[in-house]
């Protein structure tokens, strides 16, 4: 073989030694920073505090209430008789109350109670959801970065070889083996490679700064894929079967079941706006009024009250009406939503299966570009192959590294995002890619 190739490669072996250096974060590091720092996630948190306070509110409505009054008054009061006689009195008068409602039929407190359960309901999964969510957005940004990673090592390396082919172009010249068309066309290249490792630097910090932005700080340096490592295909590996469980199992499908739910709740309350209500009343009052007969009036009273709506001008059957559309456009949603989520499990699961095969095809294409760059090399040596060719080779290469780089990412994020889809992704899912990782 020729000595080129072996520097050609090197340079990618060097890369890993040089960084490999430094203690890399893996993603399952990253992934538990992101939990601590990811702004959207804590906002998704603090919604989900706020939401679990609905149950407290809605079974207030069956409790009973107490209130407390109280009051004073100065008073000055004239008082003229038959004859016109004209009596003048000051004094302060002051009452106090305390009254006790206890509610024994509302219906529409007790379907409102069930409806804020539900809602109760409806922000854990939606939570869930935002934790999976970060899940993918963590994975899809430490990919990235170890994409752009991969993509500048070969452009690296294509520079180099570039280069190396270059100074050979720029020797035949001088003893008059090459035209100088060759030494312009690797000239060409040369600085081509050199434009596209720019442009791939500027990706990775681009790609650096998508991740800085979810966990909060910039990590030195990030865990790459082990050599050979293989990828294993889904499990089933029946496509129904998932698309199955992601109708079924789907936290956007489950929080669109809850959602349906409380608007078959919403609206038995708005009907229940017709009904009567009844509540136990008892009340303890005391009245200090120098004025009256007796200067204090202690008064109990325990009763039930009872409230009938006759007319509220339209409002109850107009409520009625708007939740019952609501209704209908819950079933929708959930129809909707299970849809999606077929749709989303079927593109994660051939997602993985395409990916994988993808994978391999491009496996056996690095090694036979790498055989091609070095016969067409050799060929160059004996005369029976051009500068031109040399430089496709080359760039058929490094163009190879980068599709196959990418294809492992892809797929890798279509396994997490398959377990997505039926509602399973969760911390397991991110040790089991994490384990395919080089850690220190």
């Amino acid at each position: 073989m020729s000595s080129h190739f072996p520097a050609y490669t090197a340079l990618a072996a060097a890369f890993i030694l040089t960084t490999g250096m430094a203690s890399a974060a893996d993603l399952f590091q990253v992934y538990r920073d992101a939990l601590a720092n990811d702004a959207r996630y804590a906002a998704a948190r603090a919604q989900y505090e706020a939401d679990r306070e609905k149950v407290v509110q809605g079974r207030s409505g069956l409790l009973p209430t107490v209130a407390a009054s109280a009051g004073a008054n100065r008073n000055d009061d004239e008082v003229e008789d038959l004859q016109g006689n004209k009596t003048e009195k000051r004094y302060s008068s002051s009452n106090y109350a305390l009254q006790l409602t206890a509610p024994l039929f509302r219906p529409q407190n007790w379907r409102r109670y069930q409806e804020n359960a539900l809602q109760t309901e409806l922000a854990g999964s939606i939570f869930t959801q935002e934790t999976q969510a970060l899940i993918l957005r963590t994975a899809e940004a430490y990919f990235n970065v170890l994409n752009a990673r991969d993509a500048l090592s070969a452009i690296t390396q294509l520079r180099t070889a570039a280069g190396e082919q270059l100074e050979l172009a720029r020797a035949s010249f001088q003893v008059g083996t090459v035209t100088v068309t060759d030494v312009h066309e690797a000239q060409s290249r040369f600085d081509l490679a050199s434009a596209q490792e720019i442009s791939a630097r500027n990706t990775l910090d681009v790609a650096y700064e998508a991740l800085t932005r979810i966990i909060g700080h910039t990590p030195e340096h990030l865990a790459g894929l082990k050599p050979g490592v293989t990828l294993s295909p889904p499990e089933p590996t029946d496509i129904s079967i998932w698309v199955d469980a992601a109708e079924k199992n789907d936290l956007g499908v489950q929080g669109q079941t809850l959602m349906r739910e409380i608007a078959v709740r919403a609206l038995g309350r708005e009907r229940a706006g017709h009904l009567p209500t009844l509540d136990l009343v008892a009340s303890i009052r005391r009245s200090n009024n120098p004025s009256m007969t007796a200067e204090h009036n202690d008064s109990r009273i325990v009763g039930l009250q009872l409230d009938m709506p006759l007319y509220q001008g339209g409002a109850v059957s107009s409520r009625t009406r708007e939740a019952a559309a609501l209704k209908i456009k819950a079933d929708a949603d959930l129809e909707e939503a299970r849809r999606a989520a077929a749709l989303a499990a079927r593109e994660a699961y051939l997602g993985v299966t395409s990916g994988m095969a993808q994978v391999r095809a491009l496996e056996a294409a690095q090694v036979s570009s790498a055989s091609a760059l070095e016969a067409n090399r050799l060929g160059y040596k004996v005369g029976v192959r051009i500068n031109i060719d040399v430089l496709n080779a080359q760039s058929q290469l490094a163009d190879t590294l980068q599709q196959l780089s990418r294809a492992r990412y892809d797929t890798m994020l279509a396994q997490l995002r398959l377990k997505a889809a039926v509602g399973t992704l969760g911390e397991d899912e991110v040790r089991a890619i994490n384990a395919l990782l080089e850690t220190n």
